[in-house]
């Protein structure tokens, strides 16, 4: 029985894959579970096409994230945070703090998970943290911090 395949089977194949199975794996495993599709030219045909919308979206969101990229990096943000006399933070700045501070200065919606800050931010002046917008792009952003009066 061939199939083909809509998900990712470890030992089996990969998505999009046309393979070659048993009947009884394909009819009471593979197919029951939405894992794979009967290998009809119909089939086929609209299968290809979902991969050629999903290979599209990918190209958008990597040239989407690629021009979030270019305005983070060029942008310095500001934030302001309570601090003793010597510029040490009471408390530090967390990655919820930057990501608020991304959408109210450029009005980017950026997960905190997707936030990478090497060593914690606790005192005022200029820093610099990682924020991963797609596979393989990353974007290195500075921020001020200034004392709150």
């Amino acid at each position: 029985m061939k199939v083909i395949l809509t998900e990712d089977l470890k030992g089996t194949g990969k998505k999009g894959d046309i393979i070659d199975v048993r009947d009884g794996y394909g009819r009471n495993f593979l197919l029951p579970r939405g894992l794979a599709l009967p290998a009809s030219e119909g089939n086929i045909k609209r299968f290809e096409h979902i991969l050629k919308e999903h290979e599209k979206k990918k190209e958008r969101s990597l040239k989407t994230a690629a021009e979030m990229k270019v305005r983070l990096e060029e942008t310095t943000l500001s934030i302001k945070m309570k601090a003793g006399q010597d510029g040490r933070l009471f408390g530090s700045v967390t990655p919820s703090d930057l990501a608020e501070t991304i959408k109210k200065s450029i009005g980017f919606e950026i997960d905190r998970k997707n936030i990478k800050i090497e060593e914690p931010i606790k005192s005022t002046g200029m820093h610099t943290f990682t924020v991963h917008l797609e596979k393989d792009v990353n974007a290195l952003v500075k921020i001020e911090v200034e004392k709150e009066d």
